[in-house]
């Protein structure tokens, strides 16, 4: 069955259909709020004026809804959150409102469920923060027939959490793409966490008109994690887990326990259902925690007065078993042995099918050592340990293979100063599946960070840089709401150059306030020198790539959106430095500077904007940015995927162009790297460098002009080279399929035919070079493009 699509972002122009709907609208409106209360009255009131533009669409979900089921509309309207309000279409809001309603008054407990139960636990199209499906038909039809013959909510909510899981082949996952999806983002993943089930479990009840809601706790009293799950209505309110039924009763799980010692007064460790009433307070969305835009009760009480005390004299222990390969639970039969020799407990641990919080738990006499034996294939972990204290977790884990990525693992744990070199180990050189690759650069990537945060974090808070004899001071501010992505990152060069020491200080204070992004950091660094060429010099490029990379980690910097700009002399260093570091930038952009001797060849993957003053006509500047605008319009014209830019010149303005260049920031923020172009274009500068998007020359000696250009078409790389011996093709899965064979040529001549080899020692290559975590590669192979392949 095709799935309806997703109707949150759905708002289209005027309908035929709402053209003929207007003679209704307001008499709708108008007889709707008098026959609502006055509270009700002016929340739609409200409502309306925040929904802005999409206003029209909810008074013509008013009008065209049928009358009986008007008050539903209303409740909807009058308490949806406020994205909703400016987003959701009247065909959406109607569609729910007819089926929920249809639902509701053909249920065998119709009876049993008020209107005020049904407003706040059925007709609500949504739980939390999840995308905005249109599931209520779809749901309804499906799920209907399933509950026929069922007289009870709790029956047919206990029915469905034992059936729709395995039909619509889903299953819990720590691997799901995110924690708060939709139920046909679930469906067509397959996976979900707590979160993600209770949501399509919560749908499933409602479409068939059982009063659900969606209940959870930020945190366990333990400390040990938080969770997610679902409340039934059938003559009070009852807790299951969703993906996770006890047969067809209620009220039981395996977080039973836990949920027990919940603490109501302390908002960390207390338990919450949600509301889509509004009500004092939000519900704790641990994936989106600045997020208050729903509505919660607290409900620890109800699960504090079924404490299932654990004996005096005993403790509870819980058991899992870890791959240290996956670093995931596996499913392993354990048993408890004590001091004598007698099992005291045997069981079964949960593995990833289960949730992160529930495993295999037993009830043993405190203070006493016991012996653990947890057997899986032929292999036997055991571990001695002591029973002490409350919900005691004890992890096993299984003993290394010759799996590289799990010898990576034990690697990893040593101390970074006492690990010999990662490129001599014979497990970094042994060839990985695509997996083994994903998995080995996700744990080289978090010991990166860890390194980072642990060796880094002192010069980013003393605000400086230093790169042999030169020193970087910067300052920096951090404006808006962190997108989820990571924040973007703007570099910002002051003028100044040949003057006093004093002169560019105050250069660089200026730049400081000059440009104020609406997101991201902004960071004005101080050249280290007070020479004419103040960012045209080596140890820029070394000191902004280690900016960079402290950045992503400790900033939280999304790596494809970096941005460099500079005035006056700040944008003759944006001239040299965006195309010689383009593989860094999503964009620049260049004020009232001097080109110099730079080419625009290797901005070809980024946008590049220049601001000139008509009248800057000291070094020719003027001239100079007329004549790129001439290049760049060139280069777009010979290659229209490439050399995206725009110039302006403003005839009337001298050097200083009374702040209309800050029109670059927004052009700018619109920019995204793409760090593996399908083209590049490579040419060096004087200031060599031996990296370029996918591109290596290692450490051969080349001058400038040299260049490379470079095309990938599926299996298929072509590559010209003038003025370099050796240029290495850095691989991974994102641009190619490394499981089959890859060709390699230089105009009609084959330099390299054959299948890559992943390995540990080229992820740690890559990743160390640069730190930038879209910039790891897998593989590699070196190619002379005037001879024979030299393999790597």
């Amino acid at each position: 069955m095709a799935m309806p699509t997703h109707a949150r972002y759905a708002v289209g122009a005027l309908s035929m259909r709402r053209v003929c709907a207007a003679l209704l609208v307001a008499v709708a409106s108008i007889t709707g709020l008098q026959q609502s209360n006055g509270a009700e009255s002016a929340a739609i009131e409200s409502a309306l004026a925040q929904a802005g533009d999409n206003a029209a669409e909810l008074r013509e979900a008013l009008a065209t809804v049928p009358e009986p089921q008007r008050p539903g509309m209303r409740f909807l309207i009058a308490h949806m959150p406020a994205d909703d309000l400016q987003e959701l279409s009247a065909e959406f809001l109607v569609e729910h409102v007819v089926y929920a309603y249809r639902a509701w008054e053909e249920s065998p407990w119709r009876e049993q469920v008020d209107e005020a139960l049904f407003f706040n636990d059925v007709l609500p199209y949504a739980s939390v923060n999840e995308r905005r499906d249109q599931w209520r038909k779809d749901f309804y039809e499906r799920f209907t027939p399933m509950v026929k013959g069922v007289n009870t909510p709790g029956e047919a909510a206990a029915k469905l959490n034992n059936e729709i899981f395995p039909l619509l082949k889903v299953k819990y996952s720590k691997r799901r793409r995110k924690a708060d999806q939709s139920p046909y983002e679930t469906i067509q993943s397959g996976l979900a966490s707590c979160t993600g089930l209770s949501v399509l479990l919560i749908d499933a009840c409602r479409s068939v008109g059982v009063p659900a809601r969606f209940v959870g706790t930020p945190l366990w009293s333990d400390n040990s994690g938080n969770h997610s799950w679902v409340e039934v209505w059938d003559g009070g309110w009852h807790f299951t887990g969703a993906a996770e039924p006890a047969g067809m009763e209620l009220d039981r799980g395996w977080f039973g326990g836990r949920a027990s010692r919940a603490q109501r007064d302390n908002p960390r460790y207390a338990i919450y259902a949600t509301s889509f009433r509004h009500t004092p307070l939000s519900f704790p969305m641990v994936w989106d925690r600045r997020n208050q835009s729903v509505s919660a009760v607290n409900v620890s009480d109800r699960y504090t007065s079924k404490d299932e005390a654990v004996p005096e004299g005993s403790t509870s222990v819980r058991f899992c078993v870890v791959d240290p390969a996956t670093r995931q639970r596996v499913q392993c039969t354990l048993s408890v042995e004590d001091s004598s020799g007698q099992t005291r407990f045997s069981g079964e641990t949960k593995d990833e099918r289960f949730d992160g919080n529930d495993h295999l738990s037993a009830t043993l006499p405190g203070g006493e050592r016991y012996r653990v034996v947890a057997r899986r294939e032929g292999v036997v972990v055991e571990q001695e340990i002591e029973a002490h204290g409350d919900e005691q977790l004890v992890t096993l884990r299984l003993p290394g293979a010759d799996d590289p990525v799990q010898q990576l693992v034990g690697y990893l744990a040593e101390p970074r100063d006492t690990r010999p070199p990662l490129a001599d180990q014979p497990f970094a050189k042994t060839g990985l599946t695509r997996e083994q690759a994903e998995r080995g650069q996700q744990m080289l990537w978090e010991d990166h960070e860890k390194m980072i945060r642990e060796t880094r974090a002192q010069e980013m808070e003393a605000k400086t840089l230093v790169d042999g004899d030169f020193t970087m001071p910067f300052a920096y501010t951090v404006f808006g709401e962190k997108p989820p992505g990571g924040r973007s990152l703007y570099i910002s060069m002051h003028g100044g150059g040949g003057t006093a020491e004093r002169v560019n200080t105050q250069q660089w204070k200026n730049q400081q306030r000059l440009y104020r992004p609406a997101e991201g950091v902004y960071l004005a660094p101080r050249a280290p020198t007070d020479t004419w060429n103040l960012w045209q010099m080596p140890h820029i490029d070394r000191l902004f790539t280690r900016l960079i990379e402290d950045l992503i980690v400790l900033e939280d910097v999304d790596p494809d959106r970096v941005y460099v700009m500079g005035y006056s002399a700040g944008g003759d260093g944006a001239f040299q430095l965006a195309p010689r570091m383009a593989d860094r930038w999503a964009a620049a952009a260049m004020m009232a500077g001097h080109p110099g001797d730079a080419s625009p060849l290797g901005l070809r993957n980024i946008g590049f904007a220049v601001y000139m003053g008509g009248r800057d006509g000291a070094y020719k500047r003027n001239e100079h940015a007329a004549r790129w605008k001439e290049k760049l319009a060139e280069l777009r014209s010979a290659d229209p995927e490439g050399y995206f830019h725009k110039v302006t010149i403003y005839p009337e303005k001298g050097h200083w162009m009374d702040g209309e260049d800050a029109s670059a920031l927004p052009w700018l923020a619109a920019q995204t790297r793409n760090p593996l172009p399908e083209k590049v274009v490579w040419q060096q500068d004087n200031i060599t460098h031996d990296r370029f998007y996918w591109l290596s020359i290692g450490d051969q000696p080349v001058k400038k002009g040299a260049t490379i250009v470079a095309t990938r078409d599926a299996q298929q790389v072509s590559i010209e080279a003038d003025g370099i011996d050796e240029v290495t093709v850095l691989l991974n899965d994102e641009m190619l399929d490394l499981d089959k064979p890859l060709r390699i040529t230089s105009g009609e001549r084959v330099l390299f035919e054959g299948t890559p080899e992943r390995t540990i020692a080229m992820l740690s290559k890559t990743l160390d070079e640069r730190g930038d975590p879209r910039g790891v590669f897998s593989a590699a192979v070196t190619v002379r493009p005037g001879g024979d392949a030299a393999g790597e």
